[in-house]
């Protein structure tokens, strides 16, 4: 039987992490243009990662990275981070935050298709009840949708694609070379498409929220990775990403004062059921 125990607790860490990095550089593209803000955040994230790999002595297998598996998951995650937040930045946040909270679902179906994994349907209908949780609490609108709703979409399964491909990559790379890699490619992709559109002044207070985002984002590519390789199954790990929205609702109410209503707190209600009955199930199973 699958223990999917550590995944479980890496990927709900990473969520933490990642919910704070997506507002503090929110935050910071209010004043620097969306590719430059994520560039620039990259860069800064492989160095945080460098630093990590220096003080671990792990540096030593730093030719790991130009495994063509790792650099191929890098290329998908510059992909994905540039897709989802350019189209962040022209759609309603609701929309956007609908559409990549569809990756439970995504990871569920490729896990099956993919790796194989039994899913019955009880946890069919956990992950998608989850979903439904996560549109009671944002509300999107339909008239909202459109071209860049599309573009948010790819990007999240570009997303998903990334995670999978963590379960094919060599079994001898550190974590840390992964995470390496990944900021790598972001920060030179999208550095260099700033570059071609017109770098832009930053004030210090940009540059200080993009270097607190960096280094969220860089034990977030940890945490995620960490539970993409425990061996737990990707269609239970995956259904943990729905916690993201309970951090967002505190966020949004702590720095932008907004207060969620009725249908939120039914959503938010639902969401916290979703994800209590997987871990039941997985109770019972083991």
């Amino acid at each position: 039987m699958v223990d999917n125990t550590r995944g479980i607790l890496a990927m709900s860490a990473s969520v933490v992490v990642f919910i704070f990095n997506d507002a503090l550089i929110k935050l910071a593209a209010e004043s620097v243009p969306a590719i430059q803000a994520i560039g620039v955040r990259g860069v800064f994230a492989t160095l945080w990662c460098l630093l990590a790999l220096l003080v671990t002595g792990t540096w030593r297998k730093l030719h790991w990275a130009a495994n063509p598996r790792i650099v191929f998951r890098g290329v998908l995650e510059a992909g994905s981070a540039i897709f989802y937040l350019v189209a962040l930045f022209q759609i309603p946040f609701a929309i956007a935050t609908a559409v990549n909270l569809s990756t439970p679902v995504i990871l569920t179906v490729l896990a099956v298709l993919i790796l194989k994994e039994d899913v019955r349907w009880r946890r069919w209908s956990a992950v998608i009840v989850g979903f439904v949780g996560v549109l009671l609490v944002i509300q999107p609108h339909p008239g909202d949708l459109n071209a860049w709703t599309w573009l948010a979409l790819l990007g999240t399964a570009i997303g998903c694609m990334r995670d999978i491909i963590v379960r094919f990559l060599p079994v001898g790379v550190p974590t840390l070379v992964v995470s390496f890699t990944s900021a790598l490619v972001v920060g030179v992709v999208s550095c260099s498409w700033a570059l071609v559109e017109g770098w832009q002044p930053m004030s210090g207070a940009a540059i200080g929220y993009m270097l607190g985002s960096s280094l969220l984002l860089a034990m977030g590519y940890q945490f995620v990775v960490i539970a993409l390789r425990s061996g737990g199954e990707f269609s239970v790990i995956g259904a943990f990403r729905y916690g993201s929205i309970l951090w967002a609702l505190a966020i949004g109410y702590v720095v932008w004062g907004e207060v969620p209503n009725v249908l939120a707190m039914i959503g938010i209600a639902v969401i916290v059921g979703s994800g209590l009955y997987i871990l039941h199930r997985e109770r019972v199973r083991h």
